[in-house]
């Protein structure tokens, strides 16, 4: 009996903690929520573990450090790419929780999966261009949010332009899939843009 009332002050708590969790997420009006397959608690945990957005130069430093770039493995004539085992593991599981919701539903994700397998790559390939894709809305969905927030205007990012080629709200915008040698690091001296 004292384990049951133990139970449920437990999950009395959890639920509490769930929703303080969800108005908190809310409250920072993020980009991220609207996104398919991430809800509050992966919202919560990208803008907690990514901080400040401004610190990857671009997406690919951003896909490295999530470990969704791919390491090239290639010999001779054969080009291939393997999973990197590197990256924040907390992001890279929550990339791959996006990725399965999408590909359980109709999405854009789920096209994207489909047509990748049509040009012959295997299913891990297909999950990985997948999670990389993500990856890449992901940051542009961060980024969007810090120039909203700080007013910093399409000159304010570094790595931002107006030509900018990171992927738009949609996976079949093109990104490249290059690797990068190891997962990136913030550079303590690079200025941040001022907000004005």
């Amino acid at each position: 009996m004292e384990l049951i009332e133990d139970l449920e002050r437990v999950y009395a708590r959890k639920k509490a903690a769930n929703k303080e969790l969800v108005d908190l997420v809310r409250e920072t009006r993020t980009g991220l929520l609207p996104l398919h397959g991430i809800g509050p608690s992966g919202a919560a945990k990208l803008l907690v573990e990514v901080g400040d957005i401004t610190r990857f130069p671009d997406k690919g430093h951003f896909a490295s450090w999530t470990g969704t770039a791919p390491i090239d493995v290639s010999s001779g004539d054969h080009q291939h790419h393997r999973l990197s085992r590197g990256g924040n593991r907390q992001i890279n599981r929550a990339l791959h929780m996006m990725a399965v919701v999408q590909l359980r539903n109709p999405t854009e994700g789920r096209t994207y999966y489909d047509r990748k397998r049509a040009q012959g790559k295997i299913p891990n390939e297909a999950m990985r261009a997948l999670k990389r894709r993500l990856s890449d809305i992901v940051y542009r969905t961060m980024l969007n949010d810090y120039v909203t927030e700080t007013g910093a205007g399409s000159g304010g990012h570094r790595g931002a332009s107006t030509g900018s080629s990171a992927a738009g709200p949609q996976p079949h915008t093109d990104t490249s899939e290059k690797s990068l040698p190891e997962p990136a690091e913030p550079d303590a001296t690079t200025p941040l843009p001022i907000a004005s």
